[in-house]
Protein backbone atom coordinates (compact mmCIF):
# COMPACT_ATOMS: atom_id res chain seq x y z
CA UNK A 1 0.00 0.00 0.00
CA UNK A 2 1.38 3.36 -1.06
CA UNK A 3 0.04 6.62 0.31
CA UNK A 4 0.65 10.20 -0.71
CA UNK A 5 -0.49 12.96 1.60
CA UNK A 6 -0.49 16.61 0.53
CA UNK A 7 -0.61 19.55 2.91
CA UNK A 8 -0.18 23.29 2.84
CA UNK A 9 -3.13 24.44 0.80
CA UNK A 10 -5.27 27.36 1.83
CA UNK A 11 -6.86 30.69 1.01
CA UNK A 12 -4.52 33.50 -0.01
CA UNK A 13 -4.55 36.86 -1.76
CA UNK A 14 -3.21 37.43 -5.25
CA UNK A 15 0.55 37.94 -5.10
CA UNK A 16 0.99 35.77 -2.00
CA UNK A 17 2.98 32.56 -1.74
CA UNK A 18 2.21 29.04 -0.59
CA UNK A 19 4.30 25.93 -0.14
CA UNK A 20 2.65 22.57 -0.61
CA UNK A 21 4.18 19.42 0.82
CA UNK A 22 3.75 15.83 -0.21
CA UNK A 23 4.81 12.89 1.91
CA UNK A 24 4.92 9.44 0.37
CA UNK A 25 4.94 6.23 2.35
CA UNK A 26 4.31 2.53 1.95
CA UNK A 27 6.06 -0.78 1.99
CA UNK A 28 5.81 -1.11 -1.80
CA UNK A 29 7.25 2.31 -2.49
CA UNK A 30 10.58 2.13 -4.26
CA UNK A 31 12.29 4.75 -6.36
CA UNK A 32 9.84 7.25 -7.82
CA UNK A 33 9.57 10.53 -9.64
CA UNK A 34 7.17 13.04 -8.14
CA UNK A 35 4.74 15.16 -10.08
CA UNK A 36 2.32 17.92 -9.17
CA UNK A 37 -0.97 18.43 -10.97
CA UNK A 38 -3.94 20.69 -10.48
CA UNK A 39 -7.60 20.58 -11.34
CA UNK A 40 -9.88 23.59 -11.41
CA UNK A 41 -13.68 23.22 -11.28
CA UNK A 42 -15.03 21.94 -14.58
CA UNK A 43 -11.57 21.33 -16.01
CA UNK A 44 -9.25 18.38 -16.46
CA UNK A 45 -6.18 17.57 -14.41
CA UNK A 46 -3.21 19.62 -15.61
CA UNK A 47 0.50 19.05 -15.10
CA UNK A 48 2.16 21.74 -12.96
CA UNK A 49 5.69 20.47 -12.36
CA UNK A 50 7.71 17.39 -11.56
CA UNK A 51 11.04 16.26 -10.22
CA UNK A 52 13.14 13.17 -10.74
CA UNK A 53 14.08 10.64 -8.10
CA UNK A 54 17.58 12.04 -7.73
CA UNK A 55 16.36 15.63 -7.77
CA UNK A 56 18.56 16.58 -10.70
CA UNK A 57 15.83 17.09 -13.29
CA UNK A 58 12.70 19.18 -13.12
CA UNK A 59 9.93 19.91 -15.60
CA UNK A 60 7.36 22.71 -15.48
CA UNK A 61 4.24 23.74 -17.28
CA UNK A 62 4.59 27.07 -19.04
CA UNK A 63 2.29 28.81 -16.57
CA UNK A 64 4.47 27.61 -13.69
CA UNK A 65 7.86 28.64 -15.02
CA UNK A 66 9.38 31.49 -13.07
CA UNK A 67 6.73 31.36 -10.32
CA UNK A 68 6.64 27.76 -9.06
CA UNK A 69 9.47 25.54 -7.88
CA UNK A 70 9.36 21.81 -7.22
CA UNK A 71 11.88 20.25 -4.90
CA UNK A 72 12.41 17.14 -2.86
CA UNK A 73 14.87 15.50 -0.55
CA UNK A 74 17.21 13.70 -2.94
CA UNK A 75 16.17 10.05 -3.05
CA UNK A 76 13.68 10.93 -0.33
CA UNK A 77 9.95 10.54 0.13
CA UNK A 78 8.99 14.17 0.77
CA UNK A 79 8.48 16.73 -1.96
CA UNK A 80 7.45 20.35 -2.16
CA UNK A 81 5.77 22.78 -4.52
CA UNK A 82 6.67 26.37 -3.77
CA UNK A 83 4.21 28.75 -5.42
CA UNK A 84 5.00 32.46 -5.59
CA UNK A 85 3.11 35.43 -7.05
CA UNK A 86 -0.11 33.47 -6.99
CA UNK A 87 -2.95 34.52 -9.29
CA UNK A 88 -6.69 33.91 -9.09
CA UNK A 89 -6.38 31.52 -12.04
CA UNK A 90 -4.12 29.32 -9.91
CA UNK A 91 -7.18 28.39 -7.85
CA UNK A 92 -7.54 24.60 -8.01
CA UNK A 93 -7.17 21.37 -6.14
CA UNK A 94 -3.49 20.43 -6.22
CA UNK A 95 -2.40 16.80 -6.31
CA UNK A 96 0.95 15.16 -5.92
CA UNK A 97 1.66 11.89 -7.70
CA UNK A 98 4.39 9.28 -7.75
CA UNK A 99 5.66 7.33 -10.73
CA UNK A 100 7.68 4.18 -10.10
CA UNK A 101 10.87 4.52 -12.10
CA UNK A 102 14.05 2.71 -13.04
CA UNK A 103 15.89 5.74 -14.41
CA UNK A 104 16.89 8.21 -11.69
CA UNK A 105 16.63 11.30 -13.89
CA UNK A 106 13.22 10.49 -15.40
CA UNK A 107 10.21 12.72 -14.79
CA UNK A 108 6.94 12.47 -16.69
CA UNK A 109 4.48 15.22 -17.55
CA UNK A 110 1.48 13.05 -18.45
CA UNK A 111 -0.94 12.09 -15.71
CA UNK A 112 -1.36 8.54 -17.03
CA UNK A 113 2.34 7.90 -16.31
CA UNK A 114 1.81 8.20 -12.57
CA UNK A 115 1.00 5.23 -10.43
CA UNK A 116 -0.06 6.74 -7.13
CA UNK A 117 -1.98 9.88 -6.21
CA UNK A 118 -2.67 11.93 -3.14
CA UNK A 119 -6.09 13.11 -2.11
CA UNK A 120 -5.45 16.71 -3.13
CA UNK A 121 -5.30 20.00 -1.30
CA UNK A 122 -7.35 23.08 -2.13
CA UNK A 123 -5.64 26.31 -3.10
CA UNK A 124 -7.83 29.38 -3.44
CA UNK A 125 -6.40 32.69 -4.60
CA UNK A 126 -8.55 35.76 -4.14
CA UNK A 127 -8.20 38.91 -6.17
Amino acid sequence: QVQLVESGGGFVQAGDSLRLSCEASGSNLGAFAMGWFRQAPGEGRVFVGGISWNGRRTEYADFAKGRFTVSRENYGNTGYLQMNRLRPEDTAVYYCAAESIVVAVHVATASHSYDYWGQGTQVTVSS
